[in-house]
């Protein structure tokens, strides 16, 4: 049975509603450890344990600094459960910036990776979820950054999600191989030839095609993903809320409304953001997924069962053969497994 580690500090609707969560994935038989205020948590089932760990870092302004001086932090203690082994994989429902922290200095880098990425499954209407990364790891990013993340993307596709051969992409401001920043187009230029090994790279798609179905992973720096991923929420929520006003106006559009009552939802519910469970810490040496602060209990029950889903794929070991035969990993280095000076995490 897998056991996942989860940080119940830093929920936006309190710890009570990760506890639940958690309770949840118990039932489906997944192993939990909680981290975080154990009065707030309240009564759990059996296959959830609760260390009580009051301290939240959720808010912190400098997440590395917070990680390293608050051991006590609910956070640092789930990332440290499973680096000794306790647990299998991570789930955080506090903030980007302190996962990302807590991952790196004790889950760490694996070995050969630059950067870790953030990778989020998102969800289109009427298709399969198209993954997206980096969507807040990292705000800028080199060539080799980029190439790993597209190696990184693909094997988690595969892996995790099921897709056979995923069509690999670059968001740039244009379809052609000539267009893109300097970096996307060295990357470009890697992937089209001996570092595209194993990859079906597709090229550049524009953001237009992002949810069209051409690409099954598309690439970008941190800063890029995460103002697209959250243009996209905003606009999908907006454009629903839109459609509530308008089918409220009138008699007749609220009759319309209660027809369309049923397609509505339906539509509501494939493009629910708690569906993906989070966004997954890819490039560390142990499964990590960040669950949104404002996910319900379904969504961090979701986000627990992708987490050991990611362990019983072993997509660790997945990426690293995948990057391994494309000659994509770095050569070692002293130093190599710590976050270093550049390393920013956006937040998500």
């Amino acid at each position: 049975m897998v056991t996942v580690a989860v940080d119940a500090g830093g929920a936006d609707l309190g710890p009570g509603e990760v506890g639940a969560g958690a309770a949840l994935a118990a039932a489906r038989g997944i192993g939990v450890v909680l981290f975080g205020p154990a009065e707030e948590i309240g009564e759990v089932p059996a296959g959830v344990e609760v260390i009580d760990a009051p301290v939240s870092i959720a808010k912190a302004l400098d997440p590395a600094f917070a990680v390293r001086s608050t051991p006590e932090a609910s956070i640092v203690q789930a990332a440290r459960a499973v680096a000794d082994g306790r647990a299998q994989a991570l789930v955080s429902a506090g903030s980007t910036g302190s996962a990302l922290a807590a991952g790196l200095f004790n889950l760490r880098r694996d070995r050969g990776i630059h950067r870790p990425a953030l990778a989020l499954p998102l969800p289109v209407p009427d298709a399969d979820p198209v993954l997206l990364l980096d969507v807040g790891a990292n705000v800028n990013c080199r060539p080799e950054h980029l190439v790993q993340f597209a190696h990184m993307g693909s094997a988690f596709s595969a892996a995790v999600m099921g897709v056979n051969r995923p069509r690999v992409a670059f968001l740039s401001n244009g379809e052609e191989a000539a267009r893109g920043t300097a970096d996307v187009l060295a990357a470009h230029e890697q992937l089209s030839g001996l570092g595209g090994k194993g990859l079906n790279f597709i090229g550049n798609i524009e953001g237009t095609k992002v949810t069209a179905g051409v690409a099954d992973v598309v690439v970008m720096d941190g800063f890029t993903g995460n103002i697209t991923l959250k243009l996209i929420e905003g606009v999908s929520s907006r454009t629903m809320r839109a459609i509530r006003d308008v089918a409220m106006r009138s008699p007749r559009g609220r009759l319309g409304g209660w027809l369309l009552r049923p397609a509505i939802g339906e539509l509501r519910a494939q493009i629910d953001p708690e569906t993906p469970g989070g966004a997954y810490m890819l490039g560390l040496r142990r499964v990590g997924v960040v669950a949104h602060g404002r996910f319900t209990r379904r969504g961090f029950a979701r986000a627990i069962e992708v987490a050991a889903r990611a362990v019983e794929e072993d997509v660790i070991a997945k990426t690293r053969v995948a990057l391994e035969a494309a000659g994509a990993l770095r050569q070692p280095a002293s130093g190599a497994g710590r976050p270093g000076p550049s390393e920013h995490a956006a937040t998500v």
